[in-house]
């Protein structure tokens, strides 16, 4: 097995050589852009960890770890977009970069270039990717029409924002683990375990994210901070302040939250103090533990050596104490 350095290093390798600039410049320098900025990797990296885990050769899962890199980034550009957001990873979005029409035909075509690279597998392999694919893709965009129905929705349960979450962020990690699975041909029982364990870790790893936005250093994390607020976005920070804060507290929070854009320092610090004094900040934080344990108890059921597991135990460790 590699390392996630060395697994992160062999899919930006791949990426370089197969997402060129070509013609129609205006169209494939966005996706360049956007693919070469870096990032995390994450999603990728699981694919090629999983192949091995299940003693398949990570050489034959980049062009699924890159579709899913590809896919990954193509729901950002139009994340950026519908959030009208000015930064990703510290750099210009695409749409503020180019244009709005740009991003969004250049989001397109990733989408397309992302179902193309499946083309390389065949046979049964290829269907159960393929299949496997266009489940997680809609199921994506399902979450993020919730998110966008909870902007003008004027209630939203944890249940309803934990659903938001696995449908757009967790269930294209527990894809991105069950690909790799497929290509390595193991069991259906560790398919569908591993799949389960992807999806808790990404759960977590969405809660983690929102926590970020609120609390993390703009300067690490690579996002406008308290982006989240200044969109009044019902997160499960928001959810659980109302839930657990005085009425007072809470008429103070739905207050802010029906500003629109302006000082935005002033709303981020009242927002972040009433987070903090209600008890919320730190329940996401024990939510993300718990979500984080649900998935190792997961793996420790899988039927592989415990060897198998430690790199995954790793992962899950790095994303619960990740800062960026």
């Amino acid at each position: 097995m590699l390392s996630i350095s060395q697994y992160r290093e062999a899919i930006t390798n791949y990426l370089s050589e197969k997402v060129v600039v070509k013609k129609p410049e205006n169209l494939y320098e966005p996706m360049v852009y956007i693919l070469k900025q870096g990032g995390k990797r994450l999603r990728p990296v699981l694919v090629l960890m999983a192949t091995e885990i299940f003693d398949g050769d990570h050489r034959k899962a980049l062009d699924a770890a890159l579709a899913i890199e590809i896919f990954h980034n193509f729901s950002l550009v139009h994340d950026d977009i519908m959030d009208d957001a000015p930064l990703r990873r510290g750099m210009k979005t695409v749409h503020e970069k180019w244009d709005l029409n740009t991003g969004i035909l250049s989001g397109d075509a990733m989408l397309i270039n992302a179902y193309q690279l499946f083309e390389n597998y065949e046979g049964d392999i290829f269907k159960q990717l393929a299949k496997l694919f266009t489940k997680t893709a809609i199921e994506v965009c399902e979450g993020q029409q919730y998110d966008i129905d909870f902007e003008t929705r004027d209630y939203v349960s944890i249940e309803d924002y934990l659903l938001m979450i696995e449908y757009k962020t967790a269930v294209l990690v527990g894809a991105s683990l069950q690909m790799g699975a497929i290509i390595a041909e193991t069991s259906e029982d560790c398919k569908n375990a591993i799949y389960q364990y992807g999806r808790l870790l990404g759960i977590a790893f969405q809660l983690q994210d929102d926590y970020l936005d609120a609390f993390g250093d703009p300067k690490t994390f690579g996002k406008q901070s308290g982006g989240d607020i200044i969109e009044n976005k019902k997160t499960f920070l928001y959810l659980k302040t109302l839930e657990a804060a005085n009425d007072s507290e809470a008429q103070q929070l739905q207050h802010l939250y029906s500003i629109s854009p302006g000082d935005n320092s002033a709303k981020i610090e009242a927002v972040k103090s009433l987070f903090e004094s209600s008890g919320a900040a730190e329940m996401t934080r024990n939510e993300i533990k718990k979500y984080t344990e649900k998935a190792f108890s997961v793996l420790e059921k899988i039927n592989i050596p415990a060897e198998k597991k430690e790199p995954l135990n790793k992962f899950g460790m790095m994303l619960m104490e990740r800062e960026v």
